[in-house]
């Protein structure tokens, strides 16, 4: 579901009283932990955590006029879903994300970078807020041009 609010608070107001409350609980862990200078906006229908264009002009590289993605939160028809950027073709990520999701006794219900909930209990936030305040800003733009670099190879 791709919501037409314009603000955070306003999206979270459009959601029924339960999701709200389950929404809210991984947006204040996503908060404490959110590395310095990324922005939280609506992004694609969503809550949005970006570098915004005054630290990284360039911008998103499939579409230079949005902010560079960092992380996501929303709430779909059948479930909520938390999109990790920094988790999304990180092989070494992917792997401590898993293992601690195992550790943990939780089972990951992840694509590529979405992590798709019920309730918040179905996630290890502790483990949520270490993995959003693992990649710094500067890390990650490096790792987002790296990629970008090595798709481009690719394709030569």
């Amino acid at each position: 579901m791709q919501s037409k609010a314009k603000t955070v608070n306003q999206y979270l107001k459009e959601l029924p009283a339960d999701r709200k409350a389950e929404l809210s609980k991984v947006l204040a862990v996503i908060r404490k932990n959110l590395p310095k200078g990324l922005t939280e906006q609506m992004s694609s229908g969503m809550i949005g955590y970006v570098v915004p264009h005054k630290l990284y002009p360039p911008g998103y590289h499939c579409d230079p006029k949005q902010a560079l993605p960092f992380a996501g939160l929303a709430a779909q028809k059948n479930y909520m879903s938390l999109y990790m950027m920094t988790v999304y073709g990180d092989p070494r990520m992917q792997k401590w994300l898993r293992e601690q999701f195992d550790a943990r006794g939780k089972r990951l219900d992840m694509g590529k970078s979405c992590i798709r909930f019920r309730k918040a209990d179905d996630l290890p936030l502790d483990v949520i807020g270490e993995a959003i305040g693992r990649v710094s800003v500067a890390d990650y733009i490096t790792f987002c041009e790296d990629a970008a670099k090595a798709s481009t190879n690719r394709k030569k």
